[in-house]
């Protein structure tokens, strides 16, 4: 049986034609299930496997979240991963580079960015942009960036540099999921005009997103090429149909659970010396309220 996970994922070596992948979906589901119980059903279960994965302190969790304006980033975020407990959890908006950041290599602010063990990060865009936007708009033109170093094959080098960082990043122990939500051109045009005619949402509204869409080609083929290269067994990249906000929440919450099972944890075991601490706590605390071991049933749900 098919899951989520082989559904929407780029198998590394695959051919990418977005043309060929849904941007809507079309089957019997529901929005009401979705909300009502299949979404609150796998954001429980994900918490309960953060929660453990905080605890075993082994693991870290880099969520990538790339797409083109307006696709449901934000939404996808507030809906689906705040499920997450916050302690564990720490988004990351990667804006236009700072001047600071413009002074270190491009993979330095994702660095800084990194979830300790237990951790989730969340990406919102990511180290991407540096092989997308900036290629789009040929930003390398005129940067701090040696000019001997900006040559035709600029491209291929960082995608080889960012398979070898997450390559590096998972053999530590700390794992990626990058989703792209795969928005048509119609469905973005409609929620963008949205925010222009509706006061609530003139917040949202930036004219960036309109020149943006004069280059939708442009980053199509840039998309279709990077996940070529860079979706991995380690590192993968998944397709999520972005036409229909609620669905695309329900996939990548499907995957999530999906990861967290599939990494098989535990509660870690206590040394004998704890176990043992444990005891004559539990013990020392039953003698100041009076409880004999009939009375610690409600202590254990």
């Amino acid at each position: 049986m098919s899951t989520m996970w082989d559904q929407f994922r780029v198998k590394e070596g695959d051919k990418v034609d977005l043309k060929k992948w849904d941007t809507s979906y079309k089957g019997d589901l529901t929005k009401e299930e979705v909300y009502d119980h299949l979404l609150p059903a796998n954001g429980e279960a994900f918490r309960e496997a953060q929660e453990v994965m905080y605890a075993d302190n082994q693991h870290g969790l880099i969520i990538v979240i790339q797409a083109m304006d307006a696709a449901g980033k934000d939404g996808l975020i507030k809906k689906v991963l705040t499920y997450i407990n916050p302690q564990g959890l720490k988004v990351i908006p990667f804006d236009e580079p700072t001047a600071d950041e413009q002074d270190h290599d491009y993979l330095w602010r994702c660095n800084q960015a990194l979830p300790r063990r237990g951790e989730v990060a969340v990406f919102n865009r990511s180290h991407y942009e540096d092989v997308l936007v900036t290629r789009v708009h040929n930003l390398l033109e005129g940067s701090q960036l040696p000019e001997d170093l900006v040559d035709k094959k600029i491209w291929s080098r960082r995608y080889k540099q960012i398979r070898n960082w997450e390559e590096y990043l998972e053999e530590n122990g700390f794992h990626i999921l990058k989703f792209f939500l795969h928005v048509s051109k119609d469905e973005q045009a409609e929620r963008l005009l949205e925010r222009v005619v509706q006061p609530n949402k003139n917040w949202k509204f930036s004219s960036s997103d309109i020149r943006e869409r004069k280059y939708w080609k442009e980053y199509q083929k840039i998309y279709e090429e990077l996940m070529e290269e860079t979706s991995t067994d380690g590192a993968p990249w998944f397709i999520i149909p972005a036409d229909r906000k609620w669905y695309t929440r329900y996939v990548v919450s499907e995957i999530l659970k999906e990861f967290f099972q599939k990494l098989d944890m535990t509660y870690p075991k206590l040394a004998k010396e704890e176990e043992a601490l444990l005891a004559g706590a539990k013990e020392s605390l039953m003698d100041d309220l009076g409880l004999t071991e009939d009375d610690l049933d409600k202590y254990r749900e």
